[in-house]
């Protein structure tokens, strides 16, 4: 694959904000993989990224740890650091960890959640109804599923399920032309948002696991039918 120089606007000094340099870096580079600007088995190469962001080396290297950590990415020894392949292992591996961890999160969360995360997951649910944007309709997506958890209340948990969003994104935008992804995935959010709002705690962790799995599988489906 071709090795290219994969930050191409805007770089970020020291005194940026919106956290450490590497954070920053790792943001940037994670955005442009989840939306194939940058595709799979492309070379990341330290000293363009460094370059472009006006950074030392050190931070580049935390940014591709970060990135390794959530799957984005494989250092492999004397090739360096590339895209990791968009494989249905993958896919069916991050849906089955989000599942379980997702699920985890809701049963912490449930007895906490109040009429404003109802509103807002509500809201979510209805931006992603009005637009016909892959783009626009994943991040209402995330927002539907973090807001219903954030009350867990265990940072931990949720850093570890931003990654795996992160990832199933990734997988989402490059197999969504060809998926019914939009209407059943909206029915089910509804319905699970539903069952969330009578206080049916069993059936609401029944239903968001469900979901979570049997998208993991359609872009499964989705990938074997490209190769």
């Amino acid at each position: 694959m071709e090795i290219i120089s994969v930050i191409q606007a805007n770089p970020v000094g020291d005194n940026g904000v919106g956290g450490t340099l590497a954070e920053r870096i790792a943001d940037v580079l994670a955005e442009r993989i989840i939306n194939g600007t940058v595709g799979p088995g492309t070379r990341l190469r330290q000293d363009h990224i460094a370059a472009e962001f006006r950074a030392s080396h050190v931070p580049v290297r935390e940014a591709f740890r970060r990135l390794e950590a959530q799957g984005l990415v494989r250092s492999e020894p004397r090739r360096g650091v590339r895209v990791s392949a968009l494989d249905a292992d993958s896919v069916l591996e991050v849906a089955e960890i989000r599942a379980a961890l997702e699920t985890l999160a809701l049963r912490h969360a449930l007895g906490r959640i109040g009429p404003a995360e109802i509103l807002q997951a509500e809201a979510a649910i209805a931006a992603g109804e009005a637009s016909s944007d892959i783009r626009v309709w994943e991040a209402t997506n995330r927002r539907f599923h973090r807001g219903l958890i954030a009350p867990c209340g265990m940072p931990r948990l949720l850093a570890a399920i931003d990654d795996l969003h992160r990832a199933s994104a990734r997988f989402l935008f490059a197999t969504w032309h060809a998926l019914d992804w939009q209407p059943r995935s909206d029915q089910e959010h509804r319905a699970y948002l539903e069952a969330i709002e009578r206080r049916s705690d069993a059936e609401a962790c029944r239903l968001l696991e469900a979901h979570i799995r049997d998208a993991g599988h359609a872009l499964v489906r989705r990938l074997h039918s490209q190769a």
